[in-house]
């Protein structure tokens, strides 16, 4: 009996995604972000806040995204884009912790921006909840 890899095996058990989830993105960030700072104390638990605030809206986002694959209604497509802004928001936030005041826009600081975009998030996700499909 041959066995095939389907990938949505991986979203049918959650866990098995949520591993591979976080060991993507401490895998991605550990070099620029992560190994710089591991000496500085509470400076880390801070980057590492975003980090897990960044694994747990992919795994959101993935989710959803399959979850709007398969019903196709309009209150996911708003859920995932809401998730997916919150990615976007969280990158932000982690930018402005790891190296402050140095991607400032002009007179808006990444601190403002990140908090900007997870307003949006926050509308998108009351959009969703308050759409009737």
């Amino acid at each position: 009996m041959i066995i095939l890899f389907r990938p949505e095996q991986i979203v049918e058990k959650k866990s098995a995604l949520f591993s591979i989830v976080i060991t993507g993105v401490v895998a991605i960030l550990a070099l620029p972000i992560i190994v710089p700072h591991l000496l500085h104390g509470y400076h880390l638990a801070h980057i590492f806040l975003h980090i897990g605030g960044i694994s747990l809206a992919v795994f959101i986002s993935v989710l959803a995204g399959f979850a709007y694959y398969r019903l196709k209604t309009k209150r996911l497509l708003l859920s995932a884009a809401a998730f997916a802004n919150f990615i976007v928001a969280e990158i932000v936030l982690l930018v402005d912790a790891t190296w402050p005041t140095v991607y400032d826009l002009a007179e808006l600081s990444l601190s403002e921006v990140g908090h900007l975009l997870t307003f949006f998030t926050l509308g998108l996700l009351a959009l969703g909840v308050f759409r009737n499909d």
